[in-house]
């Protein structure tokens, strides 16, 4: 089985003065969201940036793999937040996305600290975002209510 999801961008001008649109193709959830450069650098309202939708697929995936892995333990949680704080720098190399870090609070009945650590950290490595990433460091603070 296999699903296609299909996002677009549009962009003008110079990387300094330019700016574009990101439309959501599939969900329509968005159209014409606007970003820039500028937005990467200094945190500006009302503009998106590339981090912040990677960011927002990381947390959903991240707590959509957690219910997955609990569903194979006959666990259920009564929630399961998750953000995802991405790092963009200019480095030596250039501008660079580099480390993003997951913070975890879930509630879960019948589930030791221990075990919840454990399930934690092996969907941080093997959630489908967490493996498109695996270049950049990610790290995780979870904790079970």
């Amino acid at each position: 089985m296999s699903n296609i999801s299909k996002a677009s961008a549009h962009w003008e001008d110079s990387i300094e003065n330019g700016f574009g649109t990101i439309s959501a193709e599939s969900s329509q959830l968005f159209t014409e969201a606007p970003y820039n450069f500028k937005a990467r650098l200094d945190s500006q309202a009302h503009i998106t940036t590339p981090e912040e939708l990677i960011g927002a697929a990381h947390a959903a995936c991240f707590s959509m793999a957690f219910s997955s892995v609990l569903d194979a333990k006959k666990l259920v949680a009564k929630s399961i937040d998750t953000e995802a704080a991405v790092t963009f720098e200019i480095t030596a190399e250039g501008p660079a996305i580099t480390s993003i870090h997951l913070i975890n609070h879930s509630e879960i009945e019948g589930l030791t600290d221990d075990v919840f650590q454990e399930i934690a950290q092996e969907v941080k490595a093997t959630c489908p975002v967490s493996r498109a990433l695996a270049g950049v460091n990610i790290t995780l603070d979870a904790s079970l209510n």
